[in-house]
C-alpha cells in the first residue's frame, strides 16, 4: 500500500493508515531524520483518541499514552540505542510483545528484538515537500 500525501493531508493519511493496519500492533518507522515520523505518529495517535501529549521519546527511549479504551499506545524511538542487546536491556521486547500497539522509530537499530508479525513503514520526501508512505506487511 503506497501513497503521497501533503502535511495538510495527515489527519486524512492517518485516518487511510489505520484502516490498512488492522489488527496488526507493530508498527515499524523507516525514514531520514526530518521526514516526519513523529508528526505522523502524533497524528495516528490523535485519531484514536489519545489525550496524552505525544513527543519524540527520543531521550526516554519509551514513552507510553493511554487510549479511551484504557489500552497502552507504546511510542518507541530506538534512535540513540546501538544494537539488540541494548534495546533489550532497556526491556524493549516487553513492550514490543506486550500486544499492546507500538508506534517504533528508528527499527533498523535493532531489528533482531521485532516480532515477525508487524508493519513496515518507509516514509520520503519528494522534493515539493510532500511525503511518500509504503505501508509492508509482515507475517
Amino acid at each position: 500500500m503506497e501513497k503521497t500525501f501533503g502535511i495538510t493531508e495527515i489527519e486524512a493519511v492517518a485516518e487511510w493508515f489505520w484502516q490498512q493496519c488492522g489488527n496488526f500492533r507493530v508498527i515499524a518507522f523507516y525514514g531520514e531524520m526530518g521526514v516526519g515520523k513523529t508528526t505522523l505518529i502524533h497524528q495516528l495517535c490523535k485519531i484514536i483518541g489519545v489525550k496524552d501529549a505525544v513527543s519524540s521519546p527520543t531521550f526516554s527511549l519509551i514513552n507510553a499514552y493511554k487510549t479511551p479504551s484504557g489500552s497502552t499506545i507504546y511510542h518507541i524511538d530506538l534512535y540513540r540505542i546501538r544494537d539488540d542487546e541494548e534495546a533489550r536491556a532497556a526491556g524493549m521486547e516487553d513492550a514490543l510483545f506486550s500486544g499492546e500497539i507500538c508506534l517504533v522509530e528508528w527499527p533498523e537499530k535493532a531489528l533482531g528484538i521485532f516480532p515477525e508479525t508487524r508493519v513496515e513503514v518507509h516514509l520520503t520526501l519528494n522534493l515539493d515537500y510532500t511525503r511518500h508512505i509504503k505501508l509492508s506487511f509482515k507475517s
